[in-house]
C-alpha cells in the first residue's frame, strides 16, 4: 500500500516515502533534542505558535523535599509563556505507550510541581548552553522571540509551576487508539494542565528522510476551554498610558533623546527593551516596565546581560553601575534599577537621560563576546 507521502525533485522525478520505525527510542529522542521544531508548536496553537527551549534531557524529578530524585523525565522544554512541557518518548512497538505511560507522565507531573526547584532548572539550562558555547539570553531570546527580561521569564516560570500549569506531552513514531482516547479525556478535564500526544512518524526514501507530526488530544471542546494566545504586545502609546505622571515626564524625554540616536525599541506584552548595535547584532541595555502586572513603574540597566554578550562588560560596569547608583538607582541583583514613585525634575530627567546615553554609546564601542 502507499504510503501517500511524495517527494518531487527538481529533475521531475517523484520519490516515494515508505514509513519506517525508528531503529531504536535514543534516535527520535535525539531529534526531539536536537530540533526542538519538531514538537510542531503550529499544531499545539495554530493562532500563536509554540517556540520552544530545551532545559534539560533526562531531568530528575524528586518524590520529596529531601530527594535528589527519584524519576529521569526524557526532556523539559519551555515555550514562550514559561510552560514547561514534559516530554515523555515511547516507540509504538513498546507497549508501554498504550497505558503504563499514562500514570507514569501524571506521577512525574503531580511530584514535579510539588518538587521542582526554579533555580536549579534555570542553572541547568544555563549549564547546558554554556557546555555547548552558546550565550544563553541569546538562546532565550532567539529561540523564543522575545523581547522581555529574562529574569521576568523564570519568574513566569516559576508562577506556572506553582499554579499547575503546565504542558504533559507524549511522543511515539505512532500513538495508539488507546492512548489518544486517554489523552483527549485528561485534556478536556485538566485545568490549567494541557495533556497531548504528538506522533512523529519517519518516511525514508531513497537517500531522503521526512518527519511527519501529528498532534492529538485537541477536541473542539478542549480548544474552547482552555486559552488560546498569548497577551499582545503592548505599544509606545499603551506604555505611555499606563504611567502616571511622573513616569511619563520621564520615559517621553528618555524616548525621545534615544529615538535621536537611532536606538531601537523592542516592544513585549508589558514592557520594552532598549537596544544598541553591537557588530550589527541587537544587545539590550534598558529595559523599562509600567505600574501594572505586579510590575513597578520602572527602568532598569540589564548589566547581566552584557556580561552575556559583549567583551568590556567588566569595564563598562565598573565605569557605569556606581553612577547609576549614585543617580537614584537601587540594586536588582547584578542590575540596577529605578522605580519612579517621587516628581522627578528636568535636571534629574537630563541626568538619567544622558547616562543611559552614554552607556549606549560604550557598549556600540564594544565588540561581541567570543564564543569558545
Amino acid at each position: 500500500m502507499s504510503s501517500g507521502i511524495f517527494l518531487l525533485n527538481k529533475d521531475g522525478t517523484l520519490v516515494e516515502m515508505n514509513q519506517r520505525d525508528y531503529d531504536s527510542e535514543d534516535i527520535l529522542q535525539e531529534l526531539i533534542a536536537n530540533y526542538p521544531n519538531l514538537l510542531a508548536g503550529n499544531l499545539i496553537n495554530e493562532e500563536n505558535p509554540r517556540q520552544w527551549i530545551l532545559i534539560s534531557r533526562e531531568l530528575s524529578i524528586p518524590d520529596n523535599e529531601a530527594s535528589l530524585g527519584r524519576w529521569s523525565l526524557d526532556h523539559l522544554f519551555l515555550d514562550q509563556d514559561g510552560i514547561p512541557t514534559l516530554v515523555e518518548v515511547k516507540r509504538s512497538s513498546d507497549t508501554r505507550i498504550r497505558r503504563e505511560v499514562v500514570g507514569q507522565m501524571l506521577e512525574y507531573a503531580a511530584n514535579a510541581v510539588s518538587y521542582w526547584d526554579i533555580d536549579k532548572i534555570r542553572v541547568l539550562f544555563e549549564t547546558r548552553c554554556e557546555n555547548e558555547g552558546l550565550i544563553p539570553e541569546q538562546v532565550f531570546f532567539e529561540s523564543l522571540h522575545l523581547e522581555e527580561g529574562y529574569d521576568d521569564f523564570w519568574v513566569n516560570v516559576k508562577t506556572n509551576l506553582e499554579i499547575g500549569k503546565i504542558r504533559m506531552l507524549f511522543i511515539a513514531d505512532i500513538i495508539p487508539l488507546e492512548l489518544k482516547q486517554i489523552v483527549e479525556f485528561l485534556n478536556e478535564q485538566m485545568t490549567p494542565a494541557e495533556v497531548l500526544a504528538l506522533e512523529i512518524k519517519q518516511y525514508v526514501g531513497q537517500s531522503l528522510i521526512t518527519l511527519v507530526p501529528r498532534i492529538y488530544g485537541q477536541t473542539s471542546k478542549t480548544q474552547r476551554k482552555k486559552p488560546r494566545s498569548q497577551k499582545p504586545k503592548i505599544n509606545k502609546t499603551q506604555f505611555l498610558d499606563a504611567l502616571n505622571e511622573n513616569g511619563r515626564e520621564f520615559i517621553e524625554y528618555f524616548f525621545n533623546k534615544a529615538e535621536e540616536k537611532g536606538y531601537e525599541f523592542n516592544w513585549g506584552t508589558v514592557g520594552f527593551s532598549l537596544n544598541v548595535k553591537v557588530e550589527g547584532k541587537n544587545v539590550a541595555f534598558c529595559l523599562g516596565y509600567p505600574p501594572k502586572d505586579n510590575n513597578e513603574q520602572s527602568v532598569y540597566v540589564d548589566f547581566n546581560l552584557l556580561y552575556r554578550r559583549i567583551k568590556d562588560a567588566d569595564n563598562i560596569t565598573n565605569e557605569f553601575k556606581e553612577r547609576f547608583l549614585k543617580a537614584g538607582f537601587i540594586p536588582a541583583g547584578n542590575d540596577v534599577k529605578w522605580v519612579i514613585v517621587d516628581g522627578v525634575n528636568l535636571e534629574k530627567i537630563t541626568t538619567i537621560t544622558n547616562l543611559y546615553l552614554e552607556l549606549a554609546k560604550a557598549i556600540g564601542n564594544s565588540s561581541l563576546k567570543e564564543i569558545d
